[in-house]
């Protein structure tokens, strides 16, 4: 096959999530001509959408706090912030076979698996999480040691531990308190003077907010490739030239890639020698390991249980959270099926992970019937498989130390994703924040480049 001719960028977008979306939205608004590349067959990200009875469900679940106001901001801007609704939320917590309800205070001080005087240790954690005035205060800190140090050993044993090791597995113990302390700060934020937790979802899911940015990022001159997966940034010893996809390359001296910082480190290899920085560049972002996320995905016909968030304790169930949608949302949208995800974060080479969608039913089915023992087979009405092989960065202790900046040494290249939006967690908020952010310097790069002809320099700050 005969190479095309290289085609030229103002920038090259790598990844169709919110963050790639939202940055090639201010490029655009800055007269930027821009290409957004994705490697899948649709743009949103973990946050992009299926069909499920005439309406559409993201592949991973999905809500937004109150305090989200980077995707109001956007959803606003586009004309869409009638969209917005919010539902209370009922969590529960399954420990010893029975599930126990944690949605309010009062649920916390009838939590049977803890005795009285944890139950208000547990309570009262929100209330000290939210005297740490700066997340700074906790970075040399685990969450280990500051949950145990605010709630006592024995909540932090019979609560917290389970749920760390359920998400992080082998990585519960380097867990940082930041990452807790945001998640804590979060919960606490998103309810009401009742103490009952309100959170908030868009009427027709991420599909809506999608169905109205696509046509705008086409108005501004966006351009945007499906099924396109990037081969490698090109660079020589003066910065990036280029992107190349399959035989092709695109000819840009900015690339801006959203992807988990190790698949960087994969798209600069074998170009030690091209460029001064490269190899430590490759090194660093290679540092940070990230999980993998699989959604086993329920259409039922009967609701399993009242509740929406179900966080498990049980070393025996594969799965860390069970969240049946329509609990949450209106079942009526989604041809009366009762929507119920399970989640689990693991290793990309995992068995479960590596199972065919078939297997994954299989081998999930006998947990569910002993969870929900009213569960049937017969429920189900369909049912979907979704895996992300980068879902969760590990924030670890002293993580800002290694968190990446959004500019790097070799002029022309950036990066903006999950992991740089400490202290804050993963989120399509953060995501639309770190992309905006993101497209506005860049922006201001080439105006600066344009104005003065001076080359990019590398910028430095506090995250």
């Amino acid at each position: 096959m005969t190479p095309r001719g290289p085609r030229r960028f103002d920038v090259v977008v790598v990844g169709a999530g919110f963050t790639g979306l939202a940055a090639a939205h201010e490029l655009g608004l800055a007269g930027l001509k821009t290409l957004v590349i994705e490697a899948e067959d649709r743009i949103g990200g973990l946050a992009g959408t299926f069909d499920v009875a005439g309406g559409r469900l993201e592949r991973f679940y999905h809500h937004w706090f109150e305090s989200d106001h980077d995707m109001f901001g956007l959803l606003t801007e586009l004309g869409s912030a009638h969209l917005i609704e919010r539902h209370p939320a009922r969590t529960g917590f399954y420990h010893a076979n029975t599930i126990h309800r944690l949605s309010s205070p009062l649920d916390v001080l009838r939590f049977a698996p803890l005795p009285p005087a944890d139950r208000v240790r547990l309570g009262l954690m929100v209330v000290r999480a939210a005297r740490v005035r700066h997340w700074r205060q906790l970075e040399a800190l685990t969450a280990e040691e500051w949950l145990v140090g605010i709630g006592g050993r024995r909540v932090y044993e019979r609560v917290w531990q389970p749920l760390l090791e359920g998400k992080f597995g082998a990585y519960a113990s380097q867990v940082g308190a930041t990452w807790m302390w945001t998640k804590l700060h979060l919960r606490g934020g998103s309810r009401g003077r009742s103490g009952r937790e309100m959170l908030l979802y868009l009427r027709g899911g991420c599909g809506a907010l999608l169905d109205v940015w696509r046509p705008r990022l086409c108005q501004l001159g966006v351009d945007l490739r499906l099924r396109s997966p990037v081969g490698a940034v090109e660079v020589d010893h003066t910065g990036v030239t280029g992107v190349r996809v399959g035989d092709e390359v695109l000819a840009t001296r900015r690339v801006l890639v959203t992807t988990a910082p190790g698949l960087l480190a994969d798209m600069l290899d074998g170009q030690d020698d091209a460029h001064l920085a490269v190899p430590a560049v490759r090194r660093r972002l290679g540092n940070i390991p990230y999980l993998a996320n699989i959604c086993l995905v329920l259409e039922n016909t009967h609701a399993l249980s009242d509740t929406y968030w179900l966080n498990v304790d049980d070393p025996e169930f594969p799965y860390v959270g069970v969240i049946e949608h329509t609990n949450f949302d209106d079942p009526g949208r989604y041809g009366g099926r009762h929507i119920v995800y399970l989640s689990k974060y693991l290793p990309a080479d995992a068995e479960l992970y590596r199972m065919s969608d078939a297997e994954v039913l299989a081998y999930s089915l006998p947990h569910l019937r002993r969870m929900f023992p009213r569960f049937r087979d017969a429920w189900i009405h369909d049912y979907h498989v979704w895996r992300a092989d980068h879902a969760q960065p590990v924030i670890t202790a002293n993580y800002s130390r290694v968190v990446p900046e959004v500019e790097c040494e070799i002029p022309g290249l950036y990066m903006a994703g999950m992991a740089q939006v400490f202290p804050e967690d993963r989120g399509t908020n953060y995501a639309v924040r770190q992309g905006r952010n993101a497209g506005r310097l860049i922006a201001d790069r080439a105006r600066t480049r344009r104005r003065t002809g001076l080359a990019s320099v590398r910028i430095g700050g506090d995250t």
